[in-house]
């Protein structure tokens, strides 16, 4: 198959340089086949530190060391490309750049948080249906090496509980669980799936615990750390016995995993993740949010 012209929205994230690096360099130990980034916009949010302070450099990386086109617009990247990665760091820009792209007609990967409110989503979701554009939403730990094995080393024994954990620093432009948050509150659907109907949560100085009520009566945890452990895992309880998941222990980067999925998605034009699943992600962190801060039980 021809190569796939891939452009990026947003370079204020390393997400952009890991992405272009597995796919622009095939001695990359990683290297994603079928693919290159072709061109780039910068964007970049004037409000948020780590994302304006951020553009510049790789920006000059990108055009510099892989020899991607920065462009001016975000609608010149998508005319330029076949698929697009929409990496902007900042959630709250999302819907604004895919109603520039969305009407091109190219799958779009949108990197996490797919938005920072649900009807966010929910508008994004209408978009890509109504220009039948496949559209793809996750955080790489979705697709972490050792959490992809222990669900398969499972079997078709069910997991009926997890307890996912990480670090979770706080940014006032990103409310609450959608910086950090949303990397073990997506581990947790990935590994219970859709139906959570409703959570409670608790906050503090150094630590956040949300707890997840599934419609089938399973229940699930994320706990965030801002002191202590550092890194990312999970409990996944079965009839037999839990099984214990370090994330951080997976020889290949989650970057690589998550960008092969993205590739199938490009070529085939179905997204791995059912939409829905990703509403809800993003509908219990806005849950969560509220929990923590009334102390009360939040419904989905």
């Amino acid at each position: 198959m021809p190569e796939i012209k891939i452009g990026i929205i947003g370079l204020d994230t390393s997400h952009v340089t890991a992405f272009t690096q597995l796919l622009n360099d095939p001695d990359h130990p990683h290297h994603v086949p079928g693919g290159r980034v072709v061109a780039a916009f910068p964007g970049g949010s004037p409000d948020f530190e780590l994302s304006f302070s951020r553009v510049g450099g790789y920006t000059r990386q990108l055009r510099d060391q892989f020899g991607v086109r920065i462009t001016a617009t975000p609608e010149a990247t998508a005319e330029q490309c076949d698929a697009i990665l929409l990496e902007s760091v900042d959630g709250r820009v999302h819907l604004q750049q895919f109603k520039k792209i969305v009407p091109f007609g190219k799958p779009v990967f949108i990197d996490k948080p797919l938005a920072l409110n649900s009807a966010d989503v929910r508008a994004m979701l209408e978009l890509a249906a109504e220009h039948r554009v496949p559209l793809m939403s996750c955080s790489a730990l979705r697709y972490a090496e050792a959490l992809t094995t222990a669900l398969a080393d499972g079997g078709q024994e069910a997991v009926f509980g997890a307890d996912c954990y990480g670090p979770m620093p706080l940014e006032p432009t990103q409310p609450g669980l959608f910086w950090y948050g949303i990397h073990p509150v997506e581990m947790l659907f990935a590994i219970l799936g859709k139906g959570c109907l409703d959570v409670t949560a608790i906050s503090n100085d150094g630590q956040e615990m949300a707890v997840g009520l599934w419609k089938d009566g399973r229940i699930g945890t994320v706990r965030g750390n801002r002191k202590g452990n550092n890194g990312f895992g999970a409990l996944l309880h079965r009839q037999t016995g839990t099984q214990y998941v370090d994330v951080n222990s997976g020889a290949k980067p989650y970057y690589a995993s998550l960008l092969e999925r993205i590739m199938e998605m490009f070529v085939t034009g179905k997204p791995p993740v059912d939409p829905e699943e990703t509403w809800q992600i993003i509908r219990f962190i806005e849950a969560v949010n509220e929990s923590r801060q009334t102390g009360r039980k939040v419904s989905l």
